[in-house]
């Protein structure tokens, strides 16, 4: 049978309402003066709220508590003999810091969206489009990767570092995970931020690691960081230049810095290579693309990628499109004017593929990442700067610049010099000898698709941090001077 209620009486409901409802307010009375005492501290803290509204309140930036700290992943931790250069403590910053940025992709560029260009771990999207051009078993080793992805490279391989350790009392170095090149590349192409704004992930960076215990023991000579795009995006001197003043920084002085490039008279700049699209999954890719551009049958000289620059007087890469165009048969061009260029096309490797020789001039700084690029297909570069290369990349490139490069001074090539007319001289032999040295070090220069990198062979990555760990060593011997 049905209840006769929706909802059954109460099995305690008190029989004498009027009884209860006496004995509950009775039962307030002891407390009476307690409940005066409460709003006596509430009126206070209210008259102490406007009194102190009148008075300056610092702007200090605060980072965010709320967010969610980077996800440690645990990685194996090496013995001495598998990491006699020491390990590596990664810092666990909060995501501000690094992985929000990611999250908020479609922000990194005013004119666009960055979430396939830094998808896949910074890797990119798959270059499906070199199927034919590159051996069928390598083109799950290939990517359209960013040139500015270094950071969250570098960051996804820490993680999973053999000599990482999770003991900060054992660790030589100590690595920061900020992505100072996202964070400042969102406001290089437009005025509607300020300084500040240019600054604050570095500044609030530099606070928060200021207050570690494992920096304060060392001032921040074995802290390192990676940086991923060129120096000069760091070393703003006044408001209104170009990019952020991170690196001038007050306590930023000491930190080892990974960059694409670096400024050749600073201690603490590291060039390393730039990102390219090959990233090998085990040393049998590697070897298998080695001995692909090593057979490759290369019907042309020299070539030449790049776009000219109108608004420069007496623009080198101009001279250098003419000498090509001037040059029939002989050169291959690749004019990048305009989107030609851009990632997603195979015409730069099939001109490095293709090419006995490939023209390196500089970018619009320095370096340029056409230089990895053109080693990895097997071409020799033709280099018209030292600080292109020769003084950038010490720790990947050989010692001997003459053995793996080709040097023409670009006030020659102003004054008339041939570019076809040197290259001509070199014998065949002098050629095979040249490029097998760039077959040789191809595994230097790229960065493994594992994050737990190619098991016995050293790529990039390996070169890198070992070499930072080797330089603080050094740092702590009797004597050192920098």
């Amino acid at each position: 049978m049905l209840p006769l209620f929706d909802t059954p009486p109460s099995p305690h409901k008190p029989q004498n309402p009027e009884l209860d409802r006496k004995s509950s307010f009775g039962s307030l009375k002891p407390y009476l003066p307690r409940t005066w005492l409460i709003f006596f501290v509430l009126f206070l803290q209210i008259i102490l709220l406007l009194i102190a509204r009148n008075y300056h309140i610092s702007t200090a930036v605060i980072i965010p508590q709320h967010l969610p700290e980077v996800a440690a992943i645990t990685a194996v931790d090496g013995g001495d003999t598998e990491c006699p250069s020491g390990k590596v403590f990664v810092y666990n910053l909060p995501h501000f810091f690094n992985t929000e940025l990611l999250e908020n992709c479609h922000e990194l560029n005013p004119w666009g969206s960055r979430c396939d260009t830094y998808s896949n771990d910074g890797l990119g999207r798959p270059a499906t489009k070199l199927a034919g051009v590159i051996p069928e078993s390598l083109t799950g080793a290939w990517y359209w990767t960013d040139q500015f992805a270094s950071e969250i490279i570098y960051h996804n391989r820490m993680l999973n570092y053999r000599c990482r350790t999770l003991d900060p009392e054992s660790a030589t170095a100590y690595y920061i995970p900020l992505y100072a090149g996202l964070a400042v590349g969102k406001y290089l192409w437009t005025n509607n931020y300020t300084a500040e704004d240019r600054d604050l992930h570095c500044h609030t960076m530099l606070k928060w690691v200021h207050d570690q215990p494992y920096w304060k023991k060392s001032n921040g000579w074995d802290h390192f960081i990676t940086m991923g795009r060129i120096t000069w995006d760091f070393r703003r001197s006044k408001d209104d230049d170009w990019g952020s003043r991170c690196i001038y920084l007050p306590g930023m002085r000491n930190i080892t810095r990974l960059l694409i490039e670096r400024n050749s008279w600073d201690y603490f700049d590291v060039g390393v290579p730039y990102p390219t699209g090959f990233h090998p999954t085990s040393p049998s890719d590697v070897e298998t693309w080695q001995e692909f551009v090593r057979t490759r049958t290369r019907t042309t000289l020299f070539c030449f990628a790049g776009a000219t620059r109108g608004l420069i007087k007496n623009d080198f890469r101009g001279l250098l499109l003419n000498q090509c165009y001037n040059s029939s048969g002989s050169c291959r061009v690749v004019d990048c004017g305009g989107s030609k260029c851009s990632n997603g096309t195979s015409l730069i490797l099939e001109s490095f593929l293709g090419s006995d020789f490939c023209l390196q001039p500089r970018g619009d700084s320095f370096t340029r990442r056409s230089i990895f690029d053109c080693m990895i297909a097997g071409s020799i570069p033709v280099f018209f700067w030292n600080r292109t290369a020769y003084s950038q990349y010490e720790w990947f490139l050989p010692g001997q610049p003459e053995s793996y490069s080709v040097y023409i001074d670009k006030n020659d090539v102003l004054n008339g010099k041939s570019i076809k007319g040197v290259l001509e001289s070199f014998g065949k032999d002098e050629v095979r000898k040249m490029r097998e040295k760039v077959i040789q070090y191809i595994p230097r220069i790229v960065y493994a698709k594992p994050h737990q990198g190619l098991k016995g062979m050293k790529d990039a990555f390996d070169l890198a941090v070992e070499g930072v760990l080797n330089r603080i060593k050094d740092q702590e011997r009797e004597g050192f001077k920098w």
